[in-house]
Order: C-alpha cells, then sequence, then structure tokens
C-alpha cells in the first residue's frame, strides 16, 4: 500500500529550506504547468541543468549542505541538488522527500575513484516527489552538458514513472547500478551521511572531515582531459 504523503513531506526543515527567500524565488519562477506533474518536471529540469554537478567540492558541513547553498554557489553534487528539488517542489505546495541509494558506476574521473579507493558511492541522493497519487522518483544531480562528456544521455522526468537510472550509455554499455535502496527521508539524514563517509571514504576528506580532498582540482578539466587521452 503506497504511504500517503504527511505534513512533513510540505515542512521546512535547517537543510531543506523550502521556506528560504530564495527557494521560494526559485520555485516561483521555474515551477510551470497546470498541473503538479508539469510543475514537478520543470523544476527537475531547471535543479538538473541550472547547477554544474561538482563532486569535488563537496562540504559536509549544515551550510554547505542546505538546499538554498545549491542556488548560493551555482553547483552541487547528487545530495544538495536532489535537497534543493524537493525544498522546491515543497515551496510549490507540492509533497517532497528524499530518497538514497548505493551505486556503482557512478559519473566520476579517474582522480576520484584513485581516492576513494572504491567504485561504490554510498548516500546517493534522489528527490521522491507525490505526483498523481503516486511517489515519483526523480534525480537530478548530472546536467546534460555533463552527460554529453561522459556520453551518456541525460536522465529524463516527465512525472509519469522513476527517472534514477543510468542503465546504459549512449553505445548501449551499461552503466549505473543501484545495489542498494537506503530508503526515503523527509528531512536530510545529515550525521548519517558523515559518519558513513567517514568510515567508507577517509581518504576523500581533509581537515575537519567535512570537505572533500579534491577540492583544489577540477572536476570538469579531469573529465576534459581524460577524453583527450583516450
Amino acid at each position: 500500500m503506497t504511504a500517503l504523503p504527511g505534513p512533513a513531506t510540505l515542512a521546512s526543515t535547517a537543510l531543506i529550506d523550502s521556506d528560504a527567500p530564495s527557494v521560494h524565488a526559485f520555485a516561483t519562477q521555474h515551477a510551470q504547468g497546470s498541473t503538479d506533474r508539469e510543475r514537478a518536471a520543470a523544476l527537475y529540469l531547471a535543479v538538473r541543468d541550472g547547477f554544474r554537478y561538482d563532486p569535488y567540492r563537496i562540504d559536509l558541513s549544515p551550510a554547505g549542505m542546505r538546499a538554498s547553498s545549491v542556488l548560493a554557489q551555482g553547483h552541487g553534487w547528487c545530495v544538495p541538488k536532489a535537497a534543493l528539488l524537493t525544498a522546491a517542489c515543497r515551496a510549490a505546495g507540492i509533497p517532497a522527500r528524499m530518497g538514497f541509494a548505493d551505486v556503482r558506476n557512478h559519473l566520476s574521473t579517474a582522480r576520484m575513484r584513485e581516492t576513494m579507493k572504491t567504485d561504490l558511492f554510498i548516500w546517493h541522493g534522489y528527490t521522491d516527489i507525490w505526483l498523481d497519487g503516486q511517489w515519483r522518483k526523480a534525480t537530478p544531480a548530472f546536467n546534460i552538458e555533463l552527460c554529453d562528456k561522459f556520453g551518456l544521455l541525460p536522465l529524463e522526468f516527465d512525472g509519469h514513472a522513476d527517472s534514477i537510472y543510468h542503465p546504459f550509455d549512449k553505445t548501449g554499455q551499461r552503466h549505473m547500478e543501484y545495489v542498494h535502496q537506503r530508503g526515503t527521508f523527509d528531512d536530510l539524514p545529515l550525521d548519517d551521511i558523515v559518519r558513513d563517509f567517514r568510515e567508507v571514504y577517509g581518504g576523500w576528506l581533509e581537515g575537519n572531515a567535512t570537505r572533500s580532498s579534491l577540492q583544489g582540482a577540477s572536476f570538469d578539466s579531469d573529465i576534459d582531459n581524460e577524453k583527450d587521452a583516450h
């Protein structure tokens, strides 16, 4: 039986800060359409392509993970971008929550895989949106320019079906694989994410163990250099 959305799926929190003026303005601008499904799909595209995916500049502090921080910075990685989509949906009156899974064959670079010491990406984030009486999954992480660089078809979301898989690239080769679903959350479970990142990716975090050790490098440049090398 489908769980109905509770009040928490429309509430603002410290991290899914749907009541922030910048989030309200973003939702008002981009939630265009005559139905919640159309408005959610428009918000999805606005988050997916309006903010560059950059996993090198991870900041696991509350300020770095807040949905409105993506608006302020102009970039984000999968979790804060999903937080922004969740917050924007709530600001537009559409129930939404966050979902997480562990995946392999995630979009990355040789430098990133070497630093992480694994090809397993834990706590990969997406947004769960209540549309037409069903929860629909949407993954706004990977902007269309990034997908083009990796030779991937961008993930589309029309509100009728889930949008979480990059199962094949443009040549038909298998790509992202979901190996474990962590479930859905009304708020961003930051303490759990930080704890598990410290345990699994100790070499990826530095200083106070909340910032990526790759922040001095360029994700886009590494992608371009790897393409040139091939």
